[in-house]
């Protein structure tokens, strides 16, 4: 009863602020009015805010700021021996992280992944924590918000402005002042609250009771931790990430996280509703959102309390790597929200799942995280999910598709079909290069059924931008990381590239009135012919390889 009040508080805070947010993002993305501090921006940048772009032009923005924001994550992890608040930390002992990891890192959180392969409070100071890693997390999640609003003004255009779908530099300057900024403010005062720390102090130091004296790291962890669940980026201060309990202190900290990591995709379906002035064409992507996260949240806390071996059911559930101040439904609840967006912060350990949910976790993200997905991604990947659904409707029927009056045609569909593919194309070549190649399988911890799912769970958590990551698994190695970073990098922007030419291409469409043969797409039949294509093409996509790992273990 503890976990469906939980539950069912979380559906309720989501319920509460989806339109309120959701049309409060709307008309940020639409409005002509600029505020001072952007204008200050755009006149110190040079940025000519009143000149919407085409999709190349727009494309070429988010592919130049990201890299740019990798070379400087870069050099500030290189360089960190002369940044202060560094307080003599780094993986060779002085202070300077390793090129490989420093490249896998600034990748990771230029990417939204936060991909972890280091200890934090071992490895990073407070300046590259505070000044590189929290940017990241702001100006990442702004940069998917920003994509995924330039779809819809794809579908929304009148094909008349020859193809243009608004300028990159407001949308991510409007994302970060008047969405992302001010609620991490008010989330990070609440969770300091709620007990998280926030300090600037290296450490403070205890004596245990054999009267030996031990140093306790200290962080500016909740302005972190805030942004780091509501920009859907995952990467934690701490080693031990949500389950710190520095990070994480107890049940309603916990319940804040999740709501945190989950309100801005959940919202963006009433903003997409509302630019595209049909409300109900938001709640259908919503519904598909929520059946898809009620699912697995349904499997995962089944198998977690109905688990095999007789130490899991001698203790009434699988408790391993779990916190006991959250228990099996906080875990789960956060395991299946936190893997169902592009976050990566976790409060237990999935490599402890047992087979069948940890095989939920890994599938939540094969699915292309679109349940609810990350701060606009999730959006935009379901939307080329309907996209795909309205193309299938229409070969059944013999009849050109078309989606909020515009046509999919051969053009369309491309970028489209370009949009869902990379992502497995970079996991099973990935995995299997991880399994073939010699010595790259002494990073395992475990063999069989469960050490191919730790392999097949990193390069998910890479290719979709997650970030979290079975435990078992040791990626240190300059292939893992390499490999990995490649991973994070083409796993976020070739989608983006495709998701960005497919809205050029319907914003070149004028509109269409819909005639008798155009399919509904504001109602339950729709919502299930996409919630039926997700799944379809995840399971004939990975059932191959989830039946050598997650499956063949839950079934051992």
């Amino acid at each position: 009863m503890a976990g469906l009040a939980q539950a069912a508080a979380l559906v309720a805070l989501l319920a509460v602020t989806w339109k309120p947010l959701g049309d409060w993002m709307g008309r940020v993305y639409t409005d002509t009015r600029h505020w001072r501090i952007e204008r200050f921006v755009y006149r110190v940048c040079r940025i000519d805010a009143a000149s919407p772009q085409r999709w190349t032009t727009y494309a070429a923005g988010v592919l130049g700021f990201s890299f740019v924001s990798i070379a400087l994550l870069y050099l500030m992890q290189r360089l960190q021996a002369f940044l202060p608040l560094g307080f003599g930390r780094g993986t060779d002992g002085a202070s300077s992280v390793s090129p490989a990891m420093a490249f896998n890192t600034a990748v990771s959180f230029v990417t939204n992944t936060n991909w972890q392969s280091y200890v934090p409070e071992q490895v990073l100071g407070h300046t590259v924590q505070m000044a590189g890693l929290t940017v990241q997390n702001v100006v990442s999640a702004a940069v998917g918000m920003a994509v995924a609003v330039a779809l819809v003004r794809g579908f929304v255009s009148r094909g008349d402005d020859d193809g243009r779908i608004g300028n990159f530099w407001v949308d991510l300057t409007r994302g970060v002042t008047r969405i992302l900024l001010p609620v991490a403010v008010v989330a990070a005062v609440a969770l300091v609250a709620t007990g998280v720390v926030q300090s600037l102090r290296s450490g403070v130091e205890i004596t245990a009771v054999d009267g030996s004296v031990h140093t306790l790291p200290l962080a500016p962890a909740a302005s972190q931790e805030a942004i780091k669940e509501l920009g859907t980026n995952g990467g934690g201060i701490f080693n031990a990430n949500s389950a710190h309990p520095f990070e994480n202190p107890g049940p309603v900290a916990n319940l804040l996280e999740i709501f945190l990591l989950l309100v801005i995709p959940v919202a963006l379906t009433r903003t997409f509703g509302v630019m595209v002035g049909r409300v109900r064409q938001g709640v259908v992507l919503l519904s598909v959102m929520g059946g898809l996260w009620a699912l697995m949240l349904a499997a995962a806390w089944l198998a977690e309390t109905h688990p095999n071996g007789p130490a899991a059911l001698a203790a009434g559930g699988a408790l391993e790597g779990k916190e006991v101040r959250f228990g099996i439904p906080g875990s789960v609840l956060f395991a299946v929200s936190t893997t169902g967006t592009s976050t990566g912060a976790v409060n237990s350990m999935h490599d402890s799942y047992s087979g069948a949910a940890g095989g939920v976790t890994l599938l939540n993200m094969l699915l292309g995280e679109v349940a609810p997905g990350g701060v606009g991604a999730g959006l935009y990947g379901l939307l080329v999910l309907a996209v795909i659904a309205v193309f299938l409707a229409g070969l059944m029927v013999g009849r050109t598709p078309e989606y909020l009056g515009k046509k999919l045609g051969r053009r369309e569909i491309t970028y489209a079909a370009v949009s869902i593919l990379v992502m497995p194309a970079f996991v099973l070549l990935g995995a299997g290069l991880a399994i073939a190649l010699p010595g790259t399988a002494d990073a395992l911890n475990n063999d069989g059924a469960h050490g191919f799912s730790e392999v097949l769970y990193a390069w998910a958590s890479a290719a979709n931008n997650n970030g979290s990551a079975f435990a078992g698994i040791t990626v240190t190695s300059d292939f893992f990381q390499a490999g990995l970073g490649m991973a994070m990098l083409f796993g976020r922007f070739v989608p983006i590239l495709a998701v960005l030419a497919l809205a050029g291409a319907l914003a070149r469409q004028r509109r269409v009135p819909a005639g008798a043969g155009t399919l509904p797409t504001d109602g339950l039949l729709f919502a299930g012919l996409v919630g039926g294509t997700v799944l379809l093409v995840s399971a004939l996509t990975f059932f191959p390889a989830l039946a050598l790992g997650p499956i063949a273990e839950a079934l051992s």
